[in-house]
């Protein structure tokens, strides 16, 4: 399983816009074979930043989903970001 985590830090004022554009994006990952999850989320105290998560079967899913990321408005409104890809070897209830 791999599961893709982090946050993308945007200009001020970018969030909501941001996260209307990735509607689309949400809606396809979600249906793509071999998605478990996927979510670009607000973060709850912090107005500039978006929280990311997905999982998903493997990496070959994952690859198969990828385009070519974020449009170009989308990328001029992003200020920084941290995401990594987490190789899960075990899954077990919390």
């Amino acid at each position: 399983m791999i599961i893709v985590a982090g946050w993308i830090r945007l200009r001020a004022g970018a969030r909501e816009d941001y996260l209307a554009g990735c509607r689309p994006v949400i809606e396809a990952a979600r249906s793509a074979p071999g998605c478990l999850d996927f979510t670009l989320s607000a973060d709850p105290i912090d107005p500039e930043r978006i929280n990311v998560f997905e999982r998903w079967e493997s990496d070959a899913a994952l690859e198969a989903f990828r385009g070519t990321g974020p449009d170009e408005d989308q990328t001029s409104a992003i200020r920084d970001a941290q995401v990594n890809r987490y190789r899960i070897a075990a899954v077990e209830p919390a």
